[in-house]
């Protein structure tokens, strides 16, 4: 179980560290919950400590982990689907998983695309998420600037097309 001070990654949301642990009544319904603090946007999620596994919450990965993910990035192939309900329904799974190597398919199929074609609103809106949860979990796991990893995805883009 997960502690004050462990760094999580709470998939569909990103990563953060737990703060605290507080007990809330919800709908009659009396639960206990991890508050933890998102890096980015200094946003708090709650998150319910009886389903954490169950839900997919993870350890971040470690500084030579991100490191390797952002290589991953750079090396990342692009799939081209032209179909938009298959094409958001496997980014979704993707970004269910909390997997950081299915963020990377997300975030740079969708970043490509974004540069060569535009994406639709519910696109912008999912790569915006899938861009933070990447995001968040490498600015946690090093000593990388969130300025810096942004940069680094832009120029890796630019260098693909």
């Amino acid at each position: 179980m997960f502690k004050i001070g462990d760094k999580v990654f709470y998939p569909m949301y990103g990563a953060g560290t737990i703060e605290g642990v507080e007990e809330r009544k919800i709908l009659g319904e009396k639960r206990t919950y991890f508050s933890m603090r998102m890096p980015i946007d200094e946003a708090v999620a709650m998150i319910p400590t009886d389903t954490c596994e169950s839900i997919g919450v993870r350890y971040i990965i470690s500084e030579k982990e991100a490191s390797s993910a952002l290589a991953a990035f750079k090396a990342e192939p692009i799939a081209e689907d032209e179909s938009w309900n298959k094409r958001h329904r496997e980014n979704m799974e993707k970004l269910r998983t909390g997997d950081i190597y299915q963020l990377i398919s997300v975030v740079k199929g969708l970043m490509v695309r974004d540069k060569k074609k535009g994406l639709s609103t519910s696109e912008r809106k999912m790569l915006g998420v899938a861009k933070q949860m990447f995001v968040s979990e490498i600015v946690l796991a090093g000593s990388v600037s969130r300025n810096d990893v942004e940069s680094i995805l832009e120029d890796t883009v630019a260098e693909t097309l």
